[in-house]
């Protein structure tokens, strides 16, 4: 008998008396040969004595194979594709009675799919105009700007001071920084310090608060007032390098800043396009996800809420949290992330389903140039890597990443695209 709940099923499970007890003989039998037991040379002692001393050993071998075979007979009479491991319980295990248990497990959810292909989707090709490419031009000059040192004076707006930094108190680890410089008055130096900066002199110290906004690019400073010690150790000048044939040719294989123009226009264009294409390929496994409704194993979203976590820690170490000072309420933060999780996993089995319509498969060239690109910049053997790959399953996740680019392409391109007005 089975019971089915969305992708949780139940199966109630009998191996007749029959092979229960010829399982049992050879059981005992493989014992039988090992057994230790006081005056009996080895493999010699009588099959009741060590049916009796070693009953508890004897049932869970019988029971380990057993229950596993013929779980999967089931299993594949019914077509199921199993999701994790079995719960099993409700056992009956009793000589001269058939074997009875009870499996508990989820299963693949069956996905019916609908129309995917003609889908609408906002999408305009990217324009680059004169004034996109002269912006680039100009913030490659910032990039390329020299700094000469200004004799003694007074800090104004414009300038930048070079300063030592040290916090007083505020901060969760504490920050110094013997040398760093800061552009007075510019929209992305924070006011306190424009504040304060402005009128002091090289050689001039300073305690002052700084209070950092909620939405502050560093997660350790965000939100927090930090009390610091100031000393300016200089002032700087912005010298901006002429745009000339000069400044193209030390950017690379140009001859011109015409031809300088034209690459970074046409790498722009590309960069938008790629932007464009992924914003549109976004709203269309939207679209996908809002029109398809199939139950999804709790495993799954379990996994997928994992992977959230592990990457929010993987981003906050990246900036000095300890990751391991958190302590994570799992029950809460399934709870928060359920939603978006279930969506991703809805998404993610679409995509596998179409592409398995579609024949989209990631082929071992395009595997391989993947793995080439890995190992030039690891600096190891191409061959080595591979084999890594292939042992720890790196190669199966990079397959599939190829796979669900290809088959949201194929439904980008198949889509009909509209020009928002």
């Amino acid at each position: 008998m089975a019971l089915v709940e969305g992708c949780r099923h139940s199966l109630d499970i009998s191996v007749p008396v029959e092979t229960v007890e010829g399982e049992t003989e050879r059981v005992v039998s493989s014992f039988q040969q090992r057994a230790k037991l006081p005056g009996f040379r080895p493999g010699k002692a009588p099959a009741g004595l060590v049916r009796k001393q070693f009953e508890g050993d004897i049932r869970q071998q019988v029971l380990e194979n057993l229950v596993p075979k013929f779980l999967d007979q089931e299993l594949q009479k019914q077509e199921l594709r199993i999701v994790g491991s079995p719960d099993i319980s409700d056992v009956h295990f009793h000589r001269g009675e058939p074997l009875r248990f009870k499996a508990e497990f989820e299963v693949f959810p069956e996905i019916e799919l609908k129309d995917y292909q003609n889908l609408e989707v906002p999408y305009q090709d990217p324009q680059i105009t004169d004034e996109d490419v002269a912006k680039r031009i100009e913030e490659i000059r910032d990039q390329k700007a020299d700094y000469s040192n200004v004799d003694p004076r007074p800090i104004q707006d414009g300038d930048h001071a070079v300063v030592s930094i040290e916090s007083l108190s505020g901060a969760e680890q504490p920050v110094k920084q013997d040398e760093m410089m800061l552009h007075v008055g510019a929209e992305d130096t924070l006011p306190a310090f424009t504040e304060n900066l402005r009128g002091m002199s090289p050689g001039d110290e300073k305690d002052f608060e700084v209070v950092y906004p909620e939405d502050y690019g560093q997660p350790k400073l965000a939100g927090r007032t930090i009390r610091f010690h100031v000393m300016v150790k200089g002032i700087r000048k912005k010298e901006l390098p002429e745009v000339n044939d000069e400044f193209a040719k030390d950017l690379g294989d140009f001859r011109t800043v015409d031809e300088l123009r034209d690459a970074l226009r046409k790498k722009m264009y590309e960069q938008r396009e790629q932007e464009a294409q992924k914003a549109a390929k976004d709203k269309l496994v939207e679209k996908l996800v809002d029109a398809h409704d199939f139950p999804i194993p709790e495993a799954f979203i379990d996994r997928q809420v994992r992977n959230r976590i592990e990457q929010t820690l993987h981003s906050l170490a990246q900036e000095g949290i300890d990751a391991s000072k958190i302590q994570l309420d799992w029950q809460k933060l399934k709870s928060s992330q359920r939603d978006k999780a279930l969506r991703e996993v809805k998404a993610s089995l679409l995509l596998s389903r179409i592409a398995e319509r579609e024949t989209i498969n990631a082929t071992r060239d395009e595997v391989d140039k993947e793995v080439e690109q890995i190992a030039r910049r690891q600096r190891e053997p191409f061959a080595a890597v591979r084999l890594r790959f292939d042992k720890d399953g790196t190669l199966g996740r990079i397959a599939s990443h190829i796979q669900t680019e290809k088959t949201l392409n194929f439904l980008f391109e198949h889509a009909q695209k509209t020009v928002q007005v």
